[in-house]
């Protein structure tokens, strides 16, 4: 494609040497660079593309994208964000998909991943093939790929709406981040639906402040989505309500287009009837807790919105299961229950907490941590959460990154102080198999906090392989060994 018609759609200042050039792909990194691609200098946290630009041109460059322009001999095509500008230019050239493919966006602190899942069920259960776009990986085509974000930039994005449609999938159901809508990463796509599902506190260390995170999320709605779909039992979705033209929805019985009634919460599930004007269905989901009502609804929902039927759509949530680290039994054989869920703000920490004390009438154990380099405010508010709602609460490591992770736990640790039997073991497989040894039959412990992932992040981008399901596994099986309690 030639320059000048590949950048027709973005807000271009200045094209500065021919149009004409020839582009043959899409880079903003400069190791990935190939022959002909146009080269995005986006300025980052740590590292301005711009420095980068001479070594993009020597690896075969053919243009540039530029915030400034730079003493170099090829085109340059001169934009106020060079990070905005991929997105129009990433859809053009990969020819629009969002254009051909239903594409649903789900956005909100919890429950986006779970919500993108249970959409997709329905949607494959009337016959649409549907991609997925999400935390804890995608599929494109029916085969699932693993991803690095939960968004992707926009050029990895475009260009994987584009695969789905080469694969036969005719919708997608993508989690879109915060830092996404920030980040203009998710800009230019055509979404016939968006859908939020709450907002408790995370990423303030990004945002600045609640307003700030509202306002990146309310970004998805601004942008004009076929179909609004917004939960009122949030403050926050009650202000969406009032901006925009919503489908809305409520798992606690509030004035909504779509409400669950007669809600049954057990160890197997959940029932309820979900009610839309004179419409009724029953909905029987194999996910426990409240909060997956919401997320069920918020699913049935979207799915009313892009023309299923509501009846169609309960029918498909009979046999959805729920994500990898989504409230996620662990069965070594043991005389206790074991979940693992990616919980990691305070909001969903209680969550899970209140949903596990529907599996046991003995003890809760709960074993979790809080990331370092992140969100401080929340770490004495997740601690306080922890010791209120379990019987023995164990403050661990997570994803210490730069930070001490002793000192992380002494945040935690602060907040629970009063609160309940509180330990900290900043080691966090020993915290797991301390939590596994201290379990009773008819406990349930509870091991929050990185869910699906299969690392543990250190300073300097240091990762070693650490999966909470594996070492679950792992350490009960040494229980076993010994003979169970």
């Amino acid at each position: 494609m030639k320059l000048e018609e590949l950048i027709g759609g973005a807000e271009v200042q200045r094209l500065l040497g021919e149009g004409d050039v020839d582009v043959a792909g899409l880079a903003y990194d400069s190791g990935r660079v190939e022959a002909g691609s146009l080269f995005f200098c986006v300025v980052g946290e740590r590292a301005d593309g711009h420095d980068f630009a001479p070594a993009a041109i020597e690896a075969g460059a053919s243009a540039l994208v530029v915030g400034r322009e730079l003493d170099l001999d090829v085109p340059q095509v001169v934009v106020g964000d060079p990070r905005a500008a991929m997105a129009p230019i990433a859809a053009r050239f990969w020819r629009d998909p969002s254009a051909e493919l239903t594409v649903a966006g789900v956005t909100g602190t919890n429950g986006k991943t779970t919500t993108a899942f249970l959409l997709r069920e329905i949607l494959e259960s009337v016959g649409t093939q549907c991609g997925l776009l999400g935390t804890v990986g995608q599929i494109v085509g029916g085969v699932g790929e693993v991803v690095e974000r939960t968004t992707p930039e926009a050029i990895e994005l475009q260009a994987t709406l584009r695969r789905m449609l080469d694969h036969g999938d005719r919708a997608c159901v993508m989690e879109v981040s915060s830092h996404a809508l920030t980040q203009h990463r998710s800009d230019s796509i055509r979404f016939a639906a968006a859908i939020f599902t709450n907002l408790t506190q995370d990423h303030l260390d990004y945002h600045g402040d609640m307003e700030g995170y509202f306002q990146s999320k309310r970004r998805l709605f601004s942008s004009g989505p076929g179909v609004a779909v917004v939960n009122v039992d949030d403050e926050y979705g009650r202000r969406l309500r009032e901006e925009f033209d919503c489908l809305t929805y409520s798992a606690e019985g509030r004035d909504a287009d779509l409400v669950a009634r007669d809600v049954s919460l057990g160890t197997g599930g959940s029932d309820f009837t979900a009610v839309a004007d004179e419409v009724e269905a029953t909905v029987r989901t194999a996910l426990p807790g409240h909060f997956n009502v919401a997320n069920a609804m918020a699913a049935i929902a979207a799915a009313t919105g892009l023309g299923v039927g509501l009846e169609e759509a309960a029918a498909g949530l009979a046999g959805a299961s729920p994500p990898p680290g989504r409230f996620e039994p662990i069965d070594e054989g043991q005389p206790f229950t074991v979940v693992v869920d990616y919980a990691h703000t305070p909001d969903s920490l209680e969550n899970v907490l209140r949903a596990a004390r529907l599996l046991t009438d003995e003890s809760v154990i709960c074993v979790f941590g809080a990331g370092g380099d992140r969100d401080r405010e929340k770490r004495p508010k997740m601690g306080r959460a922890g010791a209120e709602l379990s019987d023995l609460t164990i403050v661990t490591s997570d994803n210490p990154r730069s930070e001490d992770p002793d000192e992380i736990v002494s945040e935690v640790v602060a907040g629970a102080e009063g609160r309940g039997a509180v330990e900290a073991e900043p080691n966090r497989r020993q915290a797991i198999a301390l939590a596994l040894a201290r379990a009773q039959h008819g406990d349930t412990v509870v091991i929050a906090g990185k869910g699906h992932e299969q690392g543990q992040e250190f300073e300097q981008g240091r990762k070693i392989p650490f999966d909470d399901r594996e070492v679950a596994r792992e350490e009960l099986r040494r229980l076993s060994d010994r003979g169970w309690s």
